[in-house]
């Protein structure tokens, strides 16, 4: 089928002439759904969907266009996808195959371009800069990368703009099987009508602080003042106006850039001081889950766990302890950080800000011990038996944002924060 296209703010005759950065997102259509289909020719036309199961408390990962149909998405419970489209076809998912096929598409990215970021199993930003590393039209190029893509079997959509965030907003606009570009110079136009929402970094708690404050496009937002803005997304607040009058500056790396990443943390500050075990160890999970996120994204598994936490009278203290084995899942090295904490925290000591981070990144897997729960993968790292889940919550908040899918201690804090993680006021990341 042939791909809809859309262009911003000028002829599409004259995309010969970019001038600019021109930078693309390419975002797999349905893929997880999409491979079951071209895996199973019986499949195709027919409503999929790939998750738990209905009848044990599962979560839609991904859902066919077919099965979109009747309203399912991805996040959903399993069972209200099940009552919408009780004749869906289920599938729990086959990620090795979702890998394989994702290989193939960030190969022709990489025929293309040396500058490719992939972002996801089914993301990556690649830059088509004029001049950079070929001549040729960015859009030829896009056009050219679709049809290579729809040969494999699946097919994508695609961003075209000056910068990671209008690339990405671009790549939202017209699925499935759409491309769209916004010339440099017209991103204002493209932006300023729409909701807020379509930037990501903005979730429901964030947007319904902008809705408070009459804030409802893009446009609007980035017009807003700074003591509007700053409650809402704090130190990010300057950062968040400049991405939505499209004035980002964005890098996309070369595919061999050297790795310099020495560990991959996360640490957070508290609007009030945590004193109870339960909301201490919440906090801790919580981090993990997204360190853990952040590990599998960049393909890295670590043997170093190490927990920081700061408390109200100013002191610190942090703990850290080498496991027999590297790991990129929550589930193995969340629990270490946990007992760590019991070393240097006792209940009543005022928490202001917790961190927890995983380093050590050598490839040396000889004399791995496992435990029942634990298999070992192709690099030597080990995973609990719950890192599938983990990684099909990736893709969905990957796709749909933080707040898309969560465990039930996400909720604990609740209403004491406008931060996006509902607990948590100021992030500092490192990655």
């Amino acid at each position: 089928m042939d791909t809809c296209e859309h262009t911003y703010g000028f002829d599409e005759g004259l995309f010969g002439a970019w001038r600019g950065p021109a930078i693309g997102l390419l975002d797999l259509d349905a893929f997880f759904a999409s491979v079951e289909q071209l895996d199973h020719p019986a499949w195709r036309g027919k409503p999929v969907i790939v998750g738990g199961s209905p009848d044990k408390r599962g979560v839609v990962s991904t859902a066919s266009y077919e099965a979109r149909a009747f309203g399912v998405r991805s996040a959903m419970s399993s069972a209200q996808a099940k009552r919408l489209c009780p004749q869906a076809i289920w599938t729990p998912g086959h990620f090795d195959r979702y890998r394989a096929v994702s290989s193939q598409v960030m190969a022709i990215l990489a025929d293309e371009t040396p500058f490719v970021e992939q972002v996801s199993i089914d993301e990556a930003f690649f830059d088509i800069t004029p001049g950079r590393f070929n001549a040729e039209s960015p859009l030829a190029i896009a056009q050219r990368i679709a049809r290579r893509v729809s040969k494999i079997g699946v097919t994508c959509s695609i961003g075209l703009g000056c910068n990671k965030t209008v690339a990405k907003i671009a790549s939202e606009r017209e699925k499935p099987r759409g491309l769209t570009a916004v010339l440099p110079g017209t991103e204002r136009t493209f932006l300023a009508p729409l909701p807020v929402r379509a930037m990501s970094g903005i979730g429901s708690s964030a947007d319904a602080a902008l809705h408070r404050m009459g804030i409802r496009t893009l446009g609007q937002l980035s017009a807003a003042r700074d003591d509007v803005l700053s409650p809402i997304f704090g130190v990010n607040a300057a950062r968040m106006r400049e991405r939505a009058a499209g004035l980002e500056k964005s890098t996309v790396l070369p595919i061999d850039a050297p790795d310099e990443v020495k560990s991959v943390s996360n640490e957070r500050t508290f609007t009030r001081d945590l004193t109870d075990l339960e909301d201490v160890l919440a906090a801790i999970e919580l981090l993990s889950e997204s360190v853990g996120a952040r590990l599998r994204r960049r393909g890295l598994a670590g043997r170093t766990v190490t927990l920081k936490l700061k408390f109200s009278f100013g002191e610190g203290r942090s703990a850290q302890r080498r496991l027999a084995h590297p790991t990129d899942d929550e589930n193995v090295f969340g629990p270490v950080a946990c007992e760590l904490m019991r070393g240097i925290w006792h209940p009543g000591m005022r928490v202001r800000l917790a961190g927890v981070g995983v380093s050590d990144f050598g490839s040396d897997a000889a004399g791995i011990q496992t435990d029942l729960f634990c298999e070992v993968d192709e690099r030597g790292a080990v995973a609990s038996d719950r890192r599938a889940l983990a990684v099909t919550m990736d893709a969905v908040r990957e796709k749909f944002g933080r707040e898309a899918v969560s465990f039930g201690r996400a909720t604990r804090f609740a209403g004491d924060l406008v931060d996006p993680a509902k607990f948590l006021t100021q992030s500092k990341t490192s990655d």
